[in-house]
């Protein structure tokens, strides 16, 4: 088929796979499709609006919160103080929290970046009635005054947002600065990911900022915060599909890390399914259809997030959405970015 052609019958499917966020008055979506190494985008479309109150509409150019699509950032933080030997992934959490209590004094950097620390759910330990939004030093005095984790470090994976609380704090302590400085000096300024931000309130501003909803019989609301939102190592950044076009070329290079480190970050450094399913330093990863897939969905209030990289097929998708969805489906944007990618890979099998 004419290349012309297939790229118009893709867009056309996109169209119709994104219909529901197209709907007059309703939240929207951006995606973007990219071939590694190529400058210009395969497609980078979006629809609905970004505010409801204002009627601004979605384009690339809109920031969304990434929720744990975050974590990435915060490893590869990690991974940039490892790389230039301020810090090592077997150090152990008395290292950077001497007042860690005996339960975690066996806990290293790599337990937190795979998910295997065993550390306990910080949000199942949100005292009731708080309104104040919690911050990831508020997260390490919740772990902290715990007298155990779920299980001995290393002897099983259980998705930690804790972990990446922590690990934000890590790159604080050792990097002398806060993180969302440290992110912007040493990933988003030198990557030109210039609207990208970890947001603190107070601090930093969002440009072109996409309000999260909630759909409910009457339509949707506006339900952009919670208490946790404050919290960066987990899920507090905002981007762009146009800026994180810019992060996924840098993951094909050596923009920020060496060839050495960003394997690690892609290799499976744990079993969330035997066989199947693993986790690396900040990535899902797994063979779809043949080929390895390097993924990561976001799920916060409001927002619902993707990004799917085929490095074999120097192919990558990203979806932002601002809405959440009913129980559920918190991977739907994980799911359309899947179903998005296959339009594109069906001729590279």
């Amino acid at each position: 088929m004419n290349e012309t052609i297939q790229n118009e019958a893709r867009r056309a499917a996109l169209g119709a796979l994104f219909a529901p966020f197209a709907l007059p008055g309703a939240p929207g979506a951006s995606i973007l499709v990219r071939r590694h190494g190529q400058a210009q985008p395969l497609a980078a479309l979006a629809w609905g609006l970004a505010d409801l109150a204002s009627g601004a509409a979605v384009t690339p150019s809109t920031n969304f919160r990434l929720a744990s699509v975050s974590k990435q950032f915060t490893a590869t933080a990690v991974l940039l103080l490892a790389q230039r030997g301020d810090l090592a992934l077997s150090d152990t959490l008395p290292a950077f929290f001497p007042d860690f209590p005996a339960y975690g004094r066996t806990i290293t950097l790599h337990h937190l970046l795979c998910h295997t620390a065993g550390l306990p759910d910080y949000e199942t330990l949100i005292p009731p009635n708080t309104r104040t939004p919690l911050t990831d030093e508020d997260v390490l005095t919740l772990v902290q005054g715990q007298a155990a984790g779920y299980f001995a470090p290393g002897a099983a994976f259980r998705y930690s947002n804790s972990g990446y609380a922590l690990l934000a704090l890590v790159v604080e302590r050792v990097a002398g600065r806060p993180f969302a400085a440290f992110l912007a000096q040493n990933i988003f300024q030198p990557l030109g990911m210039a609207q990208t931000v970890a947001f603190v309130r107070g601090r930093s501003r969002v440009a072109q900022r996409a309000i999260g909803y909630h759909p409910t019989a009457r339509g949707f609301v506006r339900r952009d915060q919670s208490v946790t939102s404050a919290v960066l190592g987990d899920g507090g950044i905002y981007a762009s599909t146009a800026d994180l076009a810019r992060w996924d070329e840098a993951l094909a290079s050596d923009q920020l890390l060496n060839p050495a480190y960003r394997a690690m970050a892609m290799r499976p450094q744990a079993w969330v399914e035997d066989g199947r399913l693993a986790y690396g330093y900040g990535w899902f990863i797994e063979q779809v259809d043949g080929r390895p897939c390097h993924w990561h969905f976001g799920s916060t209030t409001g927002f619902r997030t993707a990004v799917e990289r085929y490095p074999t097929a120097g192919l990558t998708c990203i979806v932002l959405l601002n809405r959440d969805e009913p129980d559920g489906q918190e991977m739907l944007a994980h799911t359309l970015a899947r179903q998005a990618a296959s339009l594109y890979l069906a001729d590279r099998a």
